[in-house]
């Protein structure tokens, strides 16, 4: 089987494709990646040397690399690739307009003119908005996105779902909550916190900190992914939540007393713009059609995921200060549109 990922060298991208090749040695695995801020090729240094695996370093918005890079009726497409910080969205909407709508496009586009099998469209629970006491957003649910970053992701899955419609090609989506564990760029809330605390700084806290998110380890999300290719149904939406809605101060608290720091370190910032209160996904339609369940508890998970930080100072550094990326582009020559091995 030959499978292309975009967006492989990320946090949830590079958990999938070092999955993937462990669970499908025998796989050509693509890992087609513009190698933004945000990528890390450490993620995925382990597999340098794997048989079936090729990094090719391009952008999803350039259609000729991108039909370049794909070979010809490759099995399936995983669509990773996003810009996903909602602050920086707030703060310039141009770039994720590009990368999540245009980038979409493109990537359909090729898909179909190279003949390729499934199409798996990675989308996210904020696409739903603000969901009230005691509601759970489901599948068939109105889309009510708050941020320029959710509205982006609204406009690729109507996209998605027009392809499916217009040219019958076998796509699907999934709508996933809050991952987190290792090898997460640390600008999300968890690693964030995690580093801040280790080094005994302040961690900023949104407003009252009571915001609700649903958590889920990025290694049962993975599990859900790999299933809904086997499995899912063309032109299917799947819910993969963890079940476990807990408030921002909730989940900081939890890391307070895990690493032993005081609560002063807490420390109140203005509310983000337009911020949504609760997201909650109801994940019965993959429960039931598909079998899948959640398998790691969050505070497994997190114990987890902070032994990680703390037993890897030196990629957080590098991640924060972009050095790991000049490593890369000198052992590699990775200019645009080039691969490595």
């Amino acid at each position: 089987m030959t499978i292309f990922v975009t967006g492989g060298a990320g946090f949830i991208g590079s958990q999938f494709i070092r999955d993937w090749v462990s669970a499908h040695p025998g796989d050509t695995v693509i890992n087609y990646d513009k190698l933004t801020y945000a990528a890390n090729l450490e993620n995925l240094a382990g597999l340098a040397d794997a048989p079936g695996y090729q990094l090719v370093r391009g952008d999803v918005c350039d259609p000729e690399a991108v039909h370049a890079a794909m070979p010809e009726g490759c099995d399936v497409v995983v669509h990773f690739a996003a810009e996903s910080h909602v602050d920086r969205s707030i703060l310039s909407a141009t770039e994720f307009v590009r990368a999540n709508v245009l980038g979409t496009q493109v990537m359909l586009d090729v898909a179909r003119a190279r003949k390729a099998g499934r199409f798996l469209h990675i989308s996210t629970d904020e696409v739903g908005g603000d969901i009230p006491e005691p509601r759970a957003f489901k599948e068939g649910d109105p889309l009510e996105p708050s941020s320029p970053y959710a509205a982006s992701k609204t406009a690729a899955e109507h996209l998605v779902n027009a392809a499916v419609r217009t040219f019958g090609i076998d796509a699907i989506v999934t709508r996933t909550s809050n991952n987190y564990g290792p090898y997460q760029f640390p600008e999300k809330l968890l690693p964030l916190a995690i580093s801040n605390m280790m080094a005994d700084r302040p961690v900023p806290v949104y407003g009252d900190g009571l915001q609700v998110r649903d958590w889920i380890h990025v290694a049962d999300n993975c599990a859900a992914l790999r299933l809904v290719i086997a499995k899912g149904r063309t032109g299917e939406t799947y819910h993969i939540g963890g079940r476990n809605p807990r408030t921002n101060r909730e989940v900081l608290g939890l890391l307070l007393d895990i690493l032993g720091k005081p609560a002063s370190l807490l420390t109140q910032v203005t509310d983000r713009l337009g911020h949504d209160r609760r997201y909650a996904v109801d994940c019965t339609k993959i429960e039931n059609e598909l079998g899948w369940t959640r398998t790691i508890s969050f505070e497994d998970g997190l114990r987890a995921t902070v032994r990680w930080y703390q037993e890897n100072t030196g990629w957080v550094a590098r991640a924060k200060s972009g050095e790991y990326r000049e490593y890369y582009e000198k052992q590699y020559g990775m200019q645009h549109g080039t691969m490595a091995r």
